[in-house]
This record gives structure tokens, sequence and C-alpha cells, in this order.
């Protein structure tokens, strides 16, 4: 479930990153996709570093409390709002050659 909501904040997070950075943004198909990735990507490493309650917590649990949640919304947010970034300057970087 966790990795579901990462998705989708990565979604989320990819398509706020386009808006805020029309320059970079890949459209909104673009800016979605990089962001799941990033998003997925985000919360896998979020977790395998050991931060969040969502490592801690929810899975171990077998449930999801707010604390799960909200770390895989904030790690999946961040995770693709990056990578849409990322990925728009290497476009903008290799279009100018």
């Amino acid at each position: 479930m966790e990795l579901i909501i990462q998705l989708i904040a990565g979604a989320i997070g990819g398509n706020a990153a386009g808006a805020v950075l029309k320059g970079q943004s890949l459209g909104t198909l673009g800016n979605s996709i990089a962001g799941v990735l990033g998003g997925g990507l985000g919360g896998q490493i979020l977790g395998m570093l050991g931060g969040g309650a969502m490592a801690a917590g929810g899975a171990a649990a077998g449930g999801l409390d707010l604390g799960g949640i909200v770390s895989a919304l904030a790690s999946g947010g961040v995770g693709g709002g990056a990578l849409m970034a990322i990925v728009g300057v290497l476009k903008g970087m290799m279009a100018k050659q």
C-alpha cells in the first residue's frame, strides 16, 4: 500500500515541479511518468536508509498508520519532483547541443 501512495504522490510531485519549472517541464504525461518513477525510487531509498515511519511501523505491523502515510506522501512527492527536474534539465542540456 505504501508503494501505491508513493507512486501517486510521485506523479503529483512531478507535475507540481513541471508547473513550477516551466522551462524543464516534460509535458503532463512526461512529468507524470518521471514523477511515478521518482516517487517509487525515492520511497524505496528512504525505506532502505531506515528513514520514515513506514519502515519502522506501517508495513511491519500489517497496516498503515498516519506516520507511514505521511512518510510515503513526502518521500514519493519529493522523489517525483526531483527526478522530473533532473530529467528536465538533462533534456534541456541535450537540446542545446
